[in-house]
């Protein structure tokens, strides 16, 4: 079956950098757009980021623009979210989710990881 675990999560401080890993298993990963997305605390799940199969990526959230980045490995089967410039309001549970399709175009997302916690903090 369809599975995504998250990983790579973790306390860092401001200005900061991690690198969140989604590992998928149970399709193929080479056909299918892979998103980011986190919750803060008390706020609503907002998107991050998304990779299409080809490798393009679209923004969801304009905070991010400059500072995070997203790729792909299908012969891994790994997606990446690479945060540069960490900021506090950062801090959430980060998810990755399958797409239904190719490319990020729409916000359908049919399966969702566990997450992984990112806490940015002095």
């Amino acid at each position: 079956q369809v599975q995504l675990v998250e990983s790579g999560g973790g306390l860092v401080q401001p200005g900061g950098s991690l690198r969140l890993s989604c590992a998928a298993s149970g399709f193929t990963l080479d056909y299918y757009a892979i998103g980011w997305f986190r919750q803060a605390p008390g706020k609503e799940r907002e998107g991050v980021l998304c990779i299409s199969s080809s490798d393009s990526s679209t923004y969801y959230a304009d905070s991010v623009e400059g500072r995070f980045t997203i790729s792909r490995d299908n012969a891994k089967n790994m997606v990446y979210l690479q945060m540069n410039s960490l900021k506090p309001e950062d801090t959430a549970v980060y998810y990755c989710a399958l797409h239904q399709g190719r490319t990020c175009l729409s916000d359908v997302f049919v399966s969702w990881g566990q997450g992984t916690q990112v806490t940015v903090s002095s």
